[in-house]
């Protein structure tokens, strides 16, 4: 349960996070960035487009960023008490032109009625690559692998395979976006004995889909909005669907914070899934 839980968290968060992009790093978002490619050591106006250049000699090597993260998850399903899960994370991203490489993980502890559990949660590392089609179109395509960091005896001990899709169109300070995963899940069925009756645990490939819209409140502020869908990575357990919102700020040239904050609309949600990150350009 908990890794179903926190593959979608992951697959429904990477979806709307995606939808921002900054290939340049200038503070504005690729969907509306009117002067793509920007020097780094460029100041910009809301449209990305130069207006002062700072006195740091510049540099064309590629950059990355380092982003933690606070994390809170709390569920109330039908067969379960109220469960609270926090997590602590970690993410390194390497940016070269239109390429990117990232990878992930976390800590979790969970508390229940009765019940607790804490560790590593599954691990992520992926690769994408970010084109323009057309003048305000964004297309994003990646693939990624889900290690099984995660200490369970449900025999979800397997490599996992993500690829993602994500689109985002751009007029004025706004923009629509929408976004696609499939998940190859990889784990072996199992079967579990609890109290005394057996329960069959058969896993699925997933689909995951997000659309939703954004807007540049000023050249530091993003917000969006987006409704998304997943598959269980159970079979017969219904489709997690959850509301979101996202919020991207630059602090400064080197800092900038996220917040995300997802509520559950099906059973199979987390009710509240909460995320506040600091990250740091290099």
């Amino acid at each position: 349960m908990i890794k179903m839980l926190f593959l979608m968290i992951i697959g429904v968060a990477s979806t709307v996070l995606l939808a921002y992009s900054d290939s340049d790093l200038d503070g504005v978002a690729d969907s509306i960035d009117k002067c793509p490619n920007t020097p780094f050591m460029d100041l910009v106006d809301i449209n990305g487009c130069p207006k002062k250049r700072l006195s740091i000699k510049k540099s064309n090597k590629p950059h990355y960023d380092v982003i933690v993260g606070a994390n809170y998850s709390g569920s109330n399903f039908s067969s379960l008490n109220q469960t609270d899960t926090y997590s602590t994370s970690l993410q390194i991203d390497y940016y070269y032109k239109n390429y990117s490489l990232q990878a992930s993980t976390s800590y979790y502890d969970t508390e229940g009625n009765g019940y607790s559990e804490s560790g590593m949660n599954d691990s992520f590392i992926g690769a994408a690559y970010s084109m323009k089609p057309k003048k305000n179109l964004h297309l994003r395509v990646g693939l990624g692998a889900l290690l099984p960091t995660y200490d369970t005896s449900l025999n979800n001990n397997n490599i996992d395979y993500t690829a993602s899709l994500n689109l985002s169109y751009a007029f004025g300070k706004y923009s629509l976006f929408g976004g696609y995963i499939y998940t190859m899940i990889n784990d072996d069925d199992t079967n579990v004995y609890v109290n005394g009756t057996v329960v069959e645990y058969t896993y699925q490939n997933t689909n995951a889909i997000s659309i939703g819209t954004g807007c540049y409140l000023t050249n530091k502020l993003y917000l969006s909005a987006a409704y998304n869908s997943a598959d269980s990575v159970y079979k017969g357990v219904s489709d997690v669907e959850t509301l979101s919102v996202y919020a991207y700020s630059n602090l400064n040239r080197n800092w900038f914070i996220t917040l995300f904050y997802a509520y559950g609309l099906s059973d199979s949600a987390s009710d509240n899934a909460l995320s506040l990150k600091l990250g740091y350009y290099f």
